[in-house]
């Protein structure tokens, strides 16, 4: 996978356990930072699927039968 730069703030705290981990674990803060991020974006699916589920169960958004995506793709 390609690596891109990227410049952020951070609260002070977050930096300096970054860099405490960094340090102690012998990983570069870009390692680190993206492992964490990996990890919270499966907690962030989880989230949008809990909410897509609720939005069904309430009736704000409906459902397409797996036979009317075949037929509206001409499969």
């Amino acid at each position: 996978m390609q690596a891109l730069k990227s410049t952020f703030t951070l609260p002070e705290q977050i930096v300096q356990e970054l860099a405490t981990f960094s340090e102690e674990l012998g990983e570069k803060k870009s390692h680190i930072v993206a492992e964490a991020l990996s990890q919270y974006f499966d907690t962030l699916d989880l989230q949008i699927a809990l909410k897509r589920s609720q939005e069904i169960h309430e009736g704000k958004v409906s459902t397409i039968s797996l036979e009317e995506v075949k037929k509206e793709l001409g499969l």
